[in-house]
């Protein structure tokens, strides 16, 4: 017998088991099933009632199945590979409700589209990840005029830092609408590294853009992993040129530290960054499909 339990927030214990879920599922597909943002809220973010973490369990009480669900009905959605095709994903799917859902299917696998169409679900937006080598040469663009870079200040720079944030990404579902609790989560994060955080500043200090890098360290046979995270420019005060050359000195950081690869994620419709990141020598890698039901 099926049962689903909706929490706001999980207990340790609870967590440990949906992460070890999670870990099946990628032994299993070959790709991990769920977002940092979701990782963080299950480890340990604090609880909240704009989010409700969905745990599908079977008759003798064994986790079957985990969705994370956003009050305005986004998440993402696993099962355990070896209870696949038994109703756990439809159940998660009932306690999730019969509103607008949108759903990441991290991988563009077989198995999520066949379950998006039986239940409903229309593929609505791609996003890539994309990949380049930091041994090749990279090229040379310089700041504009006026604009130097250097290192976020943790504790100075949070707010001036989400205003470029959300101005960069204001239509954007989910870097616009980052809070200083998001930024504070991933401070204490132990990857953070404020060196890697680049900002770009006008003579009065005044942010104009940003490049925040990010360090995958090396997991069994994959190297460590160099990241654009996130990368935007304040369309308020847009610099001619500013986000390419934030790139390259993003990039460049990251080969500093040794690293040979570097991925980034960006939406297949943004043409302007597709076209950007081509140019400096990135190619898609893998996808991820967002499935929505209306």
């Amino acid at each position: 017998m099926t049962s689903v339990r909706a929490l706001d927030r999980l207990s340790a214990a609870e967590a440990a088991d949906v992460l070890a879920l999670a870990a099946a599922a990628e032994r299993a597909d070959g790709v991990y099933p769920l977002s940092e943002d979701v990782v963080l809220r299950v480890r340990g973010g604090s609880g909240s009632a704009a989010h409700k973490h969905l745990l599908a369990f079977s008759g003798d009480n064994t986790l079957t199945g985990y969705a994370f669900l956003e009050r305005d009905g986004s998440g993402e959605l696993v099962v355990h590979p070896s209870t696949r095709r038994q109703g756990y994903g439809t159940a998660l799917l009932s306690a999730a409700g019969p509103g607008e859902l949108r759903f990441w299917a991290h991988g563009d696998e077989p198995g999520a589209r066949a379950f998006a169409e039986k239940n409903g679900f229309k593929r609505v937006r791609v996003l890539w990840q994309m990949r380049r080598s930091l041994t090749e040469p990279l090229p040379d663009i310089p700041l504009p005029p006026g604009v130097t870079v250097r290192g976020f200040r943790p504790g100075a720079d949070e707010d001036a830092w989400l205003g470029v944030n959300s101005r960069a990404f204001a239509h954007h579902p989910e870097q616009g609408r980052w809070t200083r609790d998001d930024l504070l989560l991933r401070e204490a994060e132990p990857w953070f590294d404020p060196a890697g955080f680049l900002l770009a500043v006008d003579i009065a200090d005044v942010v104009l853009g940003f490049h925040w890098t990010k360090v995958h360290p090396a997991s069994g046979a994959d190297p460590a992993i160099g990241e654009i995270y996130v990368l935007g420019v304040d369309p308020a005060g847009h610099r001619k040129g500013l986000g390419a050359a934030l790139s390259v000195a993003g990039l460049r950081h990251l080969a500093g530290q040794g690293l040979t690869v570097a991925n980034l994620y960006v939406d297949e419709s943004n043409t302007a960054a597709v076209a950007l990141y081509q140019r400096l020598g990135f190619a898609v890698h893998k996808t991820d499909i967002n499935y929505q039901r209306r």
